[in-house]
This record gives structure tokens, sequence and C-alpha cells, in this order.
């Protein structure tokens, strides 16, 4: 219950989502308020649990970064064809690598925890990702954001 008084008042406070790294902050630490609250971990659990995820989640993150920033600074249109392949060839490698590093955290968790509660953990970060993007959507609108808040 804490973590869910926690969790509403940073989300009162949550501005728009952007690349500063102290509002990452703040997404993440709604983000493990909310998880802690839906797997409801012991502390044990929450002691194996959150280096792993944050590990995870780390590498995660600097995948989908390098392959924004690979993005932004391609102009596709003026690719040659072997250049296109060249990076289609990235993207698949990169997306491979992705999948591997998922593997290994699902590997992981299972030794700290019931496949149930990483079902669930898929579950509880869909929907806060969802949440969050309906929140800032909300407020790029010009609204504000409803009580259903993840």
């Amino acid at each position: 219950m804490k973590y869910l008084v926690l969790f509403l008042i940073l989300l009162t406070s949550f501005g728009s989502v952007a690349q500063h790294p102290e509002k990452r902050e703040r997404i993440k630490a709604l983000k493990v308020a909310f998880i802690t609250e839906r797997l409801q971990l012991t502390e044990t659990e929450a002691q194996k649990f959150w280096p792993i995820y944050n590990a995870f989640d780390e590498s995660n993150h600097d995948y989908r970064k390098d392959f924004y920033e690979r993005r932004k600074t391609t102009d596709v249109t003026t690719l040659s064809e072997q250049d296109a392949k060249v990076m289609l060839n990235n993207i698949i490698k990169s997306e491979n690598e992705r999948h591997q590093l998922k593997e290994k955290f699902m590997n992981d968790l299972l030794k700290i925890l019931p496949a149930k509660k990483i079902i669930q953990l898929k579950i509880a970060e869909d929907e806060f990702n969802r949440k969050m993007f309906e929140q800032f959507k909300k407020r790029r609108e010009g609204g504000k954001p409803d009580d259903d808040r993840p």
C-alpha cells in the first residue's frame, strides 16, 4: 500500500515524457512501485529481482537508443541498395541480440521467481506502458490526466 501512495504522489508530479535523465528516473521510480505492487514481491524476491531487472532494462534501453540514433541520422530516401542491405543486416543482428538478452533475462528470473510471477511481470509492464502512454497523450492534448493511473 505504501508503494501505491508513493506511486500516486510521483505520478501527480509526472511531466511530459522526454529524454531528460531526471524525467527518466521519475518514470523508472513509478514503474518500480507499480511492478512491486502488482507482483507482490517478497523482500527476498525483490532483493534478487531488481538487480536482474535493472540490468536487463538498461541493456534494452541501450539497444533502443542505439537503433533510434542510427535511424535518426540516416536518410533512407538517399540510401543506396547496398547501404540499405547493410542497414537491414544490422537491424536483424540487433534484434537477434535483443532476443538473446530477453531469453537470458527470462532464464535468470526463473531461478528466483515462479513462472506465474514472470508472466504477471509482462502483463504489469504492458499495462504500465499503456497507461503511461495514455497519460502522455492526454497531457500533450492539453487535457488533465485521468484518475485511472498505472
